[in-house]
């Protein structure tokens, strides 16, 4: 689980939440409180834009692993565990 919970907050990141010091969660300017919260292992609504924007942004590196399971192998656990390596692997490239 902990893996689990590190893994949400490196999408969240990439996503654009920042942790919210006063423990309060405002989606609006997507601030959290608890990683725990994060639903991207579990709905296709939290993983979906991530992909999107993932899709939209100019990078370093292939997205051909998360294309291959868009077009190939498309289940919610496949498509999270593409998208948390190609955000690791884009963090390795831009530091």
């Amino acid at each position: 689980m902990k893996n689990q919970i590190e893994n949400n907050k490196l999408v969240a990141e990439f996503d654009g939440w920042t942790e919210d010091f006063d423990l309060i969660t405002h989606t609006s300017d997507k601030w959290w409180s608890d990683p725990k919260t994060h639903k991207y292992h579990t709905e296709w609504s939290w993983l979906m834009p991530v992909v999107q924007k993932i899709k939209d942004t100019p990078t370093y590196g292939s997205t051909d692993g998360i294309d291959f399971v868009l077009t190939n192998d498309l289940t919610r656990e496949n498509l999270y565990k593409s998208v948390v390596e190609f955000i690791k692997y884009l963090n390795e490239e831009t530091n």
